[in-house]
């Protein structure tokens, strides 16, 4: 044994041609990563949207005219600019132009409320935001509390050309009636906001690893959603490492085959932005951008015309493609990794997956706070192993005790993560970093897991009370916070239980001031409070909560009695 394996057991796993450490530090920022590329493969289709393809060179262009669309506003380097909006073609030319100006990406998720909306444009002090005008008048109800003031307004149909995109408007807006009526005069529609910056001049800042890329947001256990920083080199990190553990499998894609890659989990989210654009991106690869992966006959239907090799989604997407009629109308014999994220993969989803496309499921792991992959399953795996896999190259794992000690193997402690793609921190909350980051650089993630002699890693609890919804964090502290304001509210309670499509879903417990107060009133507060997937599946009023002696809840006690 080498002296790396007794420090790293898990290299044993690797397979041949994954290096133990890689160069992490090959771009000095995400701006070179994308600029090589678009060079690269200028010609080359980098992303397909309903039929209609953006070229590697048009993202190029369409990004530097709106990088110098921004930079005329007068921000300054280091500004935050949000963008709220599906996975449409404006998002990853947003993204490319926000960085190229030498301004900070806030990813939001376009299905907030104006309530969720106005503390993350607050927190992050974003001077401006890219959306999609289906949401606008969200923003509507909060933009006056923000420090917003500057806003883009996309349109779904924007980069499909000139008649596409007026028919694709026209439905969305006229047919389908996607777009509630919304006003806000200062907005500049998105193409007028590319057309202003092609007339303008472009100043290529000098950006730095230690820059900050992107402010991705995470629930908190105080119920308060805070900002993960994560660096260009983090990022830039983990889209090598992801490579480098992707690269038995693509390595096989024919020479005439550009690599494609489905990106039906939304680009908000960090799995997607790393995983899925950013990967793409570093290897000249082509996206197919599925705006509403719910609408799984749209996704089979856009699925056919494809052909693709790499698949990054949850298990609730996985199970419901699956179990589809439609899904034998795709060719899935050349897809070469399905990669598991975001929330636990179920051994029955992989059985299936693997019987259907002959692709197994390769589970990892991983959190806004490590950019976001620590961990994978081989990609050469030939079934399903129940763990979340093995640390990827560069980065240690462990398992702790409550005084920050190592556990024996084999013993369950807390999962820390120390590497290259690990945040630097909290957004202005030195307190909530120094609470999950040990003196050793490890970052504690909250889910306690066992390793295995051989280095893989299994979650078997979690620390924290957080409930995963399809792969979204829910911070019961949150739930309770508003569902508290609701006048007729005594106590309340929020955890987690089992649920076979999401894996596990909000369960609402309720001790009543007012008698009157009913299950659809708490429903219907709930929503215009919290988005989808934080809303309550089940509500149950009750007479009283069970506690401790001093007085603190004992959700374990609600999770047990269904």
């Amino acid at each position: 044994m080498t002296e790396s394996t007794a420090d790293r057991p898990w290299l044993g796993a690797y397979p041949v041609g994954v290096p133990a450490d890689i160069d992490v530090a090959q771009y000095p920022s995400l701006v070179h990563l994308m600029e090589e590329s678009f060079l690269k493969y200028a010609s080359r289709p980098a992303y397909s949207f309903m039929g209609k393809e953006l070229s590697f060179g048009q993202t190029d262009s369409l990004s530097q005219a709106f990088a110098a669309y921004l930079q005329g506003l007068g921000l300054v380097k280091g500004d935050r600019v949000a963008i709220m909006m599906p996975n449409v073609p404006q998002y990853p030319v947003a993204v490319a132009g926000i960085l190229r100006a030498g301004f900070v990406v806030v990813n939001v998720n376009p299905l907030y409320t104006p309530r969720e909306l106005e503390h993350q444009l607050k927190d992050s002090g974003a001077k401006a935001i890219v959306i999609v005008e289906n949401f606008a008048h969200t923003l509507e109800q909060c933009v006056a509390n923000t420090p917003v003031k500057h806003v883009v307004l996309a349109a779904m149909g924007d980069l499909l050309g000139l008649l596409k995109g007026a028919v694709v408007n026209y439905v969305v807006r006229n047919v389908k009636k996607m777009v509630p009526a919304f006003n806000l005069p200062q907005a500049v529609r998105f193409n007028e906001a590319i057309a202003r910056g092609t007339r303008g001049t472009f100043k290529r800042p000098d950006i730095k690893p230690d820059h900050v890329a992107v402010l991705q947001y995470t629930g908190g256990t105080t119920g308060v959603s805070k900002g993960a920083v994560l660096l260009h080199r983090n990022v830039i990190a983990n889209v090598l490492q992801s490579e480098a553990w992707n690269n038995p499998v693509m390595k096989q894609v024919p020479a005439s085959e550009q690599p494609t890659s489905v990106c039906a989990l939304p680009l908000y989210h960090i799995f997607a932005f790393t995983v899925n654009m950013m990967l793409s991106m570093r290897t000249g690869g082509k996206t197919i951008l599925i705006p509403n992966p719910r609408d799984l006959p749209a996704v089979l239907k856009e699925l056919s015309k494809h052909t693709f090799h790499s698949f990054p989604a949850v298990n609730t997407l996985f199970n419901g493609l699956a179990n589809h009629p439609d899904f034998n109308t795709v060719n899935w014999s050349n897809l070469k990794v399905s990669v598991g994220g975001g929330m636990a993969v179920q051994g029955a989803v992989a059985k299936l997956w693997l019987e259907k496309t002959g692709c197994p499921i390769c589970e990892g792991y991983g959190l806004s706070e490590t950019s976001p992959s620590a961990s994978c399953n081989p990609t050469t795996s030939t079934e399903y192993s129940g763990t979340i896999g093995v640390p990827l190259p560069n980065t240690w794992m462990k398992c702790l005790d409550d005084d920050g000690a190592e556990v024996p193997m084999g013993q369950p402690g807390e999962i820390a993560i120390k590497g290259p793609q690990v945040m630097a921190g909290y957004w202005q909350r030195p307190d909530e970093t120094a609470k999950v980051m040990t003196p050793d650089g490890f970052f504690k993630s909250g889910d306690v897991g066992v390793m295995d002699a051989r280095g893989y890693f299994k979650i078997v609890d979690r620390k924290k009370d957080m409930v995963l919804v399809s792969g979204f964090n829910v911070y019961p502290n949150e739930v309770e916070d508003v569902v508290a304001q609701l006048p007729g509210v005594m106590e309340c309670a929020v955890v987690g239980v089992p649920d076979d499509k999401s894996g596990e879903a909000v369960k609402l417990v309720i001790v009543k001031k007012d008698p009157a107060l009913t299950e659809l009133q708490v429903r219907d507060f709930c929503k215009a409070n919290l988005t989808g997937y934080k809303q309550p599946k089940v509500v149950e009023f009750r007479t009283e909560l069970p506690k401790t002696p001093v007085g603190k809840i004992l959700r374990r006690e609600l999770r047990d009695k269904k």
